[in-house]
């Protein structure tokens, strides 16, 4: 048996009912003491002598943690166990019970997810996509989650149980859960995959469309890895996306079942970042109107690639979601520096999003653990900044000698701020990588059922060809669950 940790701490939130405005806690005056962990961290070792050199990310799409994690905060047995290991304060930020007021001013609660008057709850086809555009978000911030201009209905304020998904518990159970990790920017999905690896979207607010290669043009975290000698590859399903930043992306891409014989024979680069598939049946990024199943199905199935891998004791596996999807959050987005600033609201790079669900699974992170941390997607970067470019393990660092692409990495704190020096344990439970059964998939939604996502991913012909001529096996081999 082996063993993964997912941050799992909450401000044990009152579960405040409000109506009027957003209803979202400002928490940037509250103080929370730092989780209770072994004298040594791992940032307090220099970082050339850091146990963990393999790092993966896995990167979903649109849920936020009220809706994904939000149970962590009401969950009395995993709040006790929190409690017996790292002290009386233990707790998670998250919130099942809020209340938002419609365009006609009745008052709707959330609720579960699978008490909606729909035959497909995992897939939502009966609702709408709920709205996560660059405005639709700041409506949502200030007016609440079903106000006029959010997008958003009835499905967007719903959440997700305990006994929905048993790997995501198992990952609270066992590592640590990251309950202030936040969208980069209060915008949709490619803005914030900007941010990943470019640590800005280059001023746009909104996704491109249709995709084509070299539309973006800033450097990346795999240009500056690979100036400093560290092996980085990309692995994807279906949609290639790291050659929205050209053909010099090239070279640190592979199709997905590269990932998995490197993971067997131990030879994953220094970082791996990987792709679900974001089109067709088997659709499994997460995103609403594909099957959350097939998501979690996934994330298993690379997830126990790693586990299994020779590298596994001296790893990292970053689950995380691009943004949060239109779906509830009763956490305000904070103000985070950045090169874009903006006292104008409309025009504030800033302006972080609402918490996207985000875990950290490492023989070096605590069992059942919160971290507090505020996050964003640069925080990836700035690890591996500090891992392999020289970065300091906090601060921004001196001018001299420039490790950052901006000033949004530059000073985000490096993901992983409760890793501990030492492993905590090398044992993963089944339940974390047991692939969820797919026997019950549901269909895809038919045409016409709702309104589809803005965010469908079409590519103009040549991104398409460019694909055939470069990974022709990975084109009609998407990842399928087993």
């Amino acid at each position: 048996m082996d063993r993964r940790a997912f941050l799992g701490s909450s401000l044990a939130a009152a579960g405040g009912i409000v109506l009027g405005g957003s209803g979202l806690r400002d928490l940037t005056l509250t103080r929370s003491r730092p989780m209770r962990t072994s004298p040594e961290r791992l940032f307090d070792l220099p970082a050339a002598e850091a146990p963990i050199d393999t790092v993966v990310v896995v990167m979903m799409e649109n849920r936020s943690f009220d809706h994904l994690l939000g149970w962590l905060a009401e969950d009395h047995g995993y709040l006790e166990e929190g409690k017996r290991r790292h002290g009386a304060d233990f707790h998670v930020i998250g919130s099942t019970h809020e209340r938002y007021r419609t365009p006609d001013g009745k008052g709707r609660p959330t609720r579960n997810v699978f008490a909606l008057e729909t035959a497909d709850p995992l897939r939502g086809c009966s609702y709408g996509v709920p709205g996560h555009s660059w405005k639709n978000g700041r409506v949502q911030r200030d007016k609440g989650f079903l106000a006029k201009g959010s997008g958003n209905d009835d499905y967007a304020i719903t959440y997700f149980d305990g006994k929905a998904f048993p790997g995501h518990r198992a990952v609270a159970e066992n590592f640590t859960i990251l309950d202030r990790y936040h969208a980069s920017l209060l915008g949709p999905t490619f803005p914030n995959r900007q941010y990943l690896h470019s640590a800005q979207s280059e001023g746009r607010k909104a996704d491109p469309g249709p995709l084509k290669t070299g539309i973006y043009k800033a450097e990346t975290i795999w240009d500056r890895l690979a100036v400093a000698g560290v092996p980085a590859t990309y692995y994807y399903t279906d949609l290639p996306l790291l050659r929205l930043w050209g053909t010099r992306m090239k070279p640190y891409m592979a199709p997905l079942d590269r990932y998995f014989e490197q993971a067997a024979a131990g030879t994953l680069p220094r970082f791996s970042m990987l792709e679900p598939s974001f089109t067709g049946d088997l659709r499994a990024d997460a995103h609403p109107q594909g099957n959350v199943f097939l998501a979690v199905a996934f994330f298993a199935h690379v997830l126990d690639a790693l586990a299994r891998s020779p590298q596994w004791s001296r790893s990292m596996f970053v689950l995380a979601h691009d943004e949060w999807g239109g779906f509830y959050d009763h956490v305000a987005p904070p103000i985070l520096p950045d090169d874009r600033s903006s006292h104008r609201d409309a025009d504030n790079f800033g302006q972080a999003g609402f918490r996207a669900a985000a875990a950290l699974i490492s023989p070096y992170a605590a069992a059942n653990a919160v971290d507090h941390t505020v996050y964003d997607h640069t925080s990836i970067m700035r690890f591996l900044e500090w891992r392999f470019l020289g970065a300091p393990a906090s601060g921004p660092g001196r001018d001299s000698g420039k490790w950052w692409l901006t000033k949004r990495d530059r000073f985000a704190k490096p993901i992983g701020q409760t890793l501990l020096a030492k492993p905590a344990s090398l044992e993963v439970p089944d339940a974390l990588v047991s692939p969820t059964p797919t026997s019950g998939v549901t269909p895809a939604c038919a045409p016409g059922t709702a309104s589809l996502a803005k965010d469908s991913f079409r590519t103009d012909p040549s991104f398409e060809e460019e694909r055939a001529r470069d990974h022709p096996e990975a084109i009609y081999r998407p990842w399928e669950p087993t």
